[in-house]
C-alpha cells in the first residue's frame, strides 16, 4: 500500500466547483501517491463526477489547484493529457467498430508508436481477456466486456494515472470482480489510479478512500482505519418485524439503519444490550437476536452524514 507523499501523482488543494447557486465542489484537498488506488466516494449528487472532470481537464474548477504527475492541469489541460487517461460513465466506444478496431482508433489517437502497439495489444487482451473477440463489433459485447474494452482503450497511451468515474455501474457482479481484478493488476505495477463508486464494498477494495457528500470531504483515511475508528458501538439486530421505530427514540441509540433483514443499531458505548431488548419487548417485539457487528464502511459514512447534518442543524 501507498501512502501519499511529497511527490503525489495526484494533488488537489482547495478544489470548488460550483453550477449556478449549487456548490457542487467545495474546498477539496487531497494527494494520491504514485501507485495508490484512490477512492472518491458517495452518493448520486455527493460531487465524485464533478470532481473527476476537474482532475482530467475537461472542466475548469472555480478555484483551486490541481497537478497530474507534475503538470497543473488547470493552467496546461493539454499538457497533462498524455499523462492521464479518464474512463467517465459513457466512455466513446464506437458501437459499429469491432473490438480491435477501437483499439487502433485510440491507439492513432494518443500516437501510440506502430512499432509498440504489437506488445500493448497482448498485455490489454491479456488483462482483459478481449483477445478471443477482438473481431466482435463493439455493440455485440456484454456491459461488462464493453467496460473492460473501454479500460484497454483508455490504458492504450500507457497514463500514469487512470481516472475512473464509476466504471462498475449497471454491470454484473462476476463483470465487476473481474474490473476489480484488473485495477489491482495494474495498480500493482505501478499504475495510479484514482476511481469514484457508490458501492461500499468497491471503496473497501482502496487504498484510501475519501468519503464525499455534498461536495465536502468527510473523512479521508485507510478504510480499515476508517471503520476502527467508529465512534460508539454497533449492534446487528435481527428481529421478526421492522424495529426501527422502538430502536430509535431509546436514549444512547445513535443510529437505526436497515441492512437486509437486520438492523445496524449505533449506540453509545455503555449502553447494554438488556436495554435494546428491553425497548423491543415494551414495543411487543420478542425473540430478538442482538449482538456486536464488525463496522462497514457503509456503517462509518452513515455516522458522519449524519454527523454533518447534526452540525448544519
Amino acid at each position: 500500500m501507498s501512502e501519499a507523499s511529497d511527490a503525489a501523482a495526484v494533488r488537489v488543494r482547495d478544489l470548488t466547483r460550483r453550477f449556478g447557486a449549487l456548490t457542487a465542489v467545495s474546498g477539496l484537498t487531497f494527494d494520491v501517491a504514485p501507485g495508490e488506488l484512490f477512492g472518491i466516494v458517495g452518493p448520486d449528487g455527493a460531487g465524485k463526477t464533478t470532481t473527476l472532470r476537474m482532475l482530467a481537464g475537461v472542466l475548469r474548477p472555480d478555484a483551486g489547484a490541481i497537478e497530474v504527475a507534475g503538470v497543473d492541469v488547470v493552467r496546461r489541460p493539454e499538457d497533462a493529457k498524455p499523462h492521464l487517461a479518464y474512463m467517465a460513465q459513457r466512455f466513446g466506444l464506437y458501437e459499429d467498430l469491432t473490438v480491435r478496431e477501437n483499439l487502433d482508433f485510440y491507439a492513432d489517437l494518443y500516437r501510440v508508436p506502430s512499432a509498440e502497439r504489437p506488445e500493448r495489444l497482448a498485455r490489454l487482451y491479456r488483462m482483459s481477456r478481449l483477445g478471443e473477440f477482438e473481431d466482435r463489433l463493439a455493440g455485440k459485447l456484454s456491459g461488462g466486456m464493453k467496460q473492460k474494452l473501454a479500460l484497454s482503450c483508455a490504458l492504450i497511451h500507457r497514463p500514469r494515472v487512470l481516472l475512473l468515474d464509476e466504471p462498475t455501474f449497471g454491470v454484473d457482479p462476476l463483470s465487476r470482480r473481474e474490473l476489480w481484478l484488473i485495477l489491482h493488476e495494474m495498480v500493482a505495477d505501478g499504475l495510479t489510479v484514482v476511481v469514484s463508486t457508490s458501492y461500499m464494498d468497491e471503496a473497501e477494495r482502496c487504498d484510501r478512500v475519501a468519503l464525499l457528500d455534498r461536495g465536502l470531504v468527510l473523512a479521508l483515511d485507510r478504510p480499515e482505519a476508517l471503520q476502527g475508528g467508529l465512534d460508539g458501538r454497533l449492534r446487528s439486530v435481527r428481529a421478526g418485524r421492522d424495529a426501527r421505530a422502538a430502536l430509535a427514540p431509546l436514549p444512547g441509540v445513535r443510529s437505526v439503519v436497515r441492512f437486509g433483514d437486520e438492523l445496524h443499531v449505533l449506540t453509545d458505548p455503555e449502553l447494554p444490550d438488556a436495554a435494546l431488548i428491553g425497548a423491543l419487548a415494551a414495543a411487543g417485539i420478542a425473540g430478538a437476536e442482538v449482538r456486536d457487528e464488525a463496522p462497514s464502511l457503509e456503517d462509518v459514512f452513515i455516522q458522519r452524514i449524519a454527523a454533518a447534518e447534526h452540525a448544519r442543524g
